[in-house]
């Protein structure tokens, strides 16, 4: 059982920089971030895979954001910068214990989620 706990949402202008982490309390394959708009399903943001570091990302973001790790401490950030109002959502950190290729990029591919954190980006 893996417990994630993510940090540092908040409002920001458009064109501003927020930088998300997520704690691990133990090692996983992948972890990522996923986020929810209201009325919207939830919708694949970034991950990234231990070991080998392979990154993937949405297109909505891609250039946008950037994920990173500290395998030791067993955390994952989400750098975002350049952002936008249709950003606003809770985000979501995500681990799986054996994610594959084919399942990065889906919900069904991890075990154990964060409580979300909210980022708000106003026009």
């Amino acid at each position: 059982q893996v417990q994630l706990v993510e940090s540092g949402g908040g409002l920001v202008q458009a064109g501003g920089s927020l930088r998300l982490s997520c704690a691990a309390s133990g090692r996983t394959r992948a972890m990522g971030w996923f986020r929810r708009a209201p009325g919207k399903e939830r919708e694949f943001v970034a991950t990234i895979r231990w070991p080998g570091g392979s990154a993937y990302y949405s297109d909505s973001v891609k250039g946008r954001f950037t994920i990173s790790r500290d395998n030791a401490k067993n955390m994952v950030f989400l750098q975002m910068n350049s952002l936008k109002p249709e950003d606003t959502a809770s985000y979501y950190c995500a681990a799986g214990k054996g994610t594959i290729q084919s399942s990065l990029r889906l919900a069904s591919g991890y075990d154990y989620w964060g409580q979300g954190t909210q980022v708000t980006v106003s026009s």
